[in-house]
């Protein structure tokens, strides 16, 4: 049934479809549809213009015209549908991924051999183009992890070997997951571990883990 009283009226030339209206209507009649701010139902709208002083471009006026009669169970309605709804939608978004990066440095070159967070370690010896490939890398490799991570293609390979040949006799190390790509440049991880391992006399049981170049688990 429709009476005549105050409602809002928005002009759309004037709308650039900014939203900042909406919030400020706490009956939930105002919304951005197709980049302009429209009444969704006239129920909704109690004419009190509360979102007037919201708009930047004077594009809200209250008026004086025949509408539906203004509803107050009919917005409590509606309001908890959106809530609901919302709710719903935020239950189906993926969390936010922590970082689980538990030490600094992380570059091969950079990390000290008798770094204490060596000691008993969990190394994951990470192919530092996979760390761009894999996009749940902190969630399924590196929890628990000591990362170290280089490219056996631009760096020297010697002076890997070095390197990881003294961090094993210096350090006991508990494992090792190697996480390479799977070009050819990457495969060259894998001998530098093994070439190391057989200089240091130790035997530590190592996972490989190969991408593919779109971030897919292959091995």
């Amino acid at each position: 049934m429709k009476v005549l009283r105050q409602i809002i009226e928005i002009d759309e030339e004037k709308c650039d479809g900014c939203g900042l209206c909406v919030p400020a209507c706490e009956e939930g009649a105002i919304q951005i549809i197709n980049g302009k701010a429209k009444v969704v139902s006239e129920k909704y709208c109690d004419g009190l213009g509360a979102c007037l002083g919201h708009c930047p471009k004077g594009a809200i006026k209250v008026v004086e015209r025949e509408a539906e009669e203004f509803d107050p169970e009919a917005v409590e309605e509606y309001l908890k549908s959106k809530e609901t709804a919302s709710c719903t939608t935020c239950e189906s978004i993926e969390p936010v991924e922590k970082s689980q990066l538990g030490h600094w440095p992380v570059q091969i070159k950079l990390v000290p051999i008798k770094a204490p967070f060596l000691k008993n370690a969990d190394l994951l010896i990470l192919a530092d183009c996979a760390a761009v490939a894999y996009p749940h890398l902190h969630r399924d490799f590196l929890k628990g992890k000591v990362v170290m991570m280089g490219c056996p293609k631009f760096d020297n390979k010697e002076e890997y070997v070095e390197k990881f040949t003294q961090i094993f006799k210096e350090n006991p190390i508990n494992s090792i997951t190697i996480l390479m790509m799977e070009v050819p440049c990457c495969s060259g991880l894998k001998g530098i571990i093994d070439l190391a391992l057989k200089e240091a006399n130790v035997n530590i049981p190592v996972t490989i883990k190969i991408l593919s170049i779109k971030g897919e688990i292959k091995l």
